[in-house]
């Protein structure tokens, strides 16, 4: 079925996953991450033996090479503790893609040519087949922002955007880079900031005090939408992208 829209995926299943069949119906995002280890072969082993408990329904190699290691009528186990909008335990409405990657304890490095470009067939085929919005491609960070850093801020999300592939706003840098560190000091712009934070789809973080909630969600948007300064702190810049989002 992949052969015919120009995706070659090779079955290499893993035993990490619910047996309950799902219904197409209840698949509504798409969570991607990085395999965050020292190789490859040795993300993939992890993501096969029953011990780890952990699996995702795909993972693409550095060559491109896409692995199909759960059906994606199955709950594969990937997300873990999760959030986004009203879902919890994202695992149940989700498709899980591992991106191979050392990850930021191993020497985080640019995802490969090839494989952002499996990802994009890939990506655009699972949309299709289940009705997936541009805004419902998430990363690991967005649904565990205190526990996950993947795929990262070298994860080209704009890239994926251009091609309808996921969600990105529609401001040019040149025009709110001079915004940047400019720090918020109305209280009522701040609250604005994560009021546009939620309305997007990141959750507080239950059992954190308030403001270590929000540096977590604050590094998290960075990550995901202005990836070239992650420091936790809200300036103009950020304030302004958020806007955006939710006006778009």
């Amino acid at each position: 079925m992949y052969q015919k829209i120009g995706i070659k995926v090779t079955p290499s299943y893993s035993p990490n996953f619910s047996l309950k069949k799902r219904s197409k119906k209840i698949i509504r995002f798409i969570v991607i991450h990085y395999t965050g280890m020292k190789t490859e072969s040795g993300a993939i082993r992890r993501l096969q033996d029953p011990k780890y408990k952990v699996s995702a329904h795909f993972c693409i190699k550095k060559n491109g090479n896409i692995l199909n290691l759960v059906p994606s009528l199955y709950e594969a186990w990937h997300a873990g503790i999760s959030n986004w909008k009203n879902y919890k335990l994202l695992n149940k409405y989700s498709i899980g893609i591992e991106m191979t990657n050392p990850g930021h304890q191993y020497g985080y490095k640019n995802f490969s040519h090839k494989q952002i470009l499996s990802l994009k067939k890939l990506l655009g085929y699972l949309m299709k087949k289940y009705k997936i919005s541009k805004k419902c491609i998430l990363g690991h960070s967005d649904i565990s922002p205190n526990r996950k850093k993947d795929p990262g801020e070298k994860f080209p999300w704009q890239i994926l955007a251009k091609k309808k592939l996921g969600w990105w706003h529609n401001l040019e840098l040149k025009n709110i880079k001079k915004f940047r560190k400019i720090q918020i000091i109305s209280q009522t712009e701040r609250n604005n900031f994560f009021k546009n934070l939620h309305n997007i789809g990141y959750n507080d973080i239950k059992g954190l005090n308030k403001n270590i909630s929000e540096k977590y969600l604050t590094i998290a948007f960075q990550r995901r939408f202005r990836q070239s300064l992650i420091d936790g702190k809200v300036d103009k810049e950020c304030y302004l992208i958020s806007k955006n989002l939710v006006q778009s």
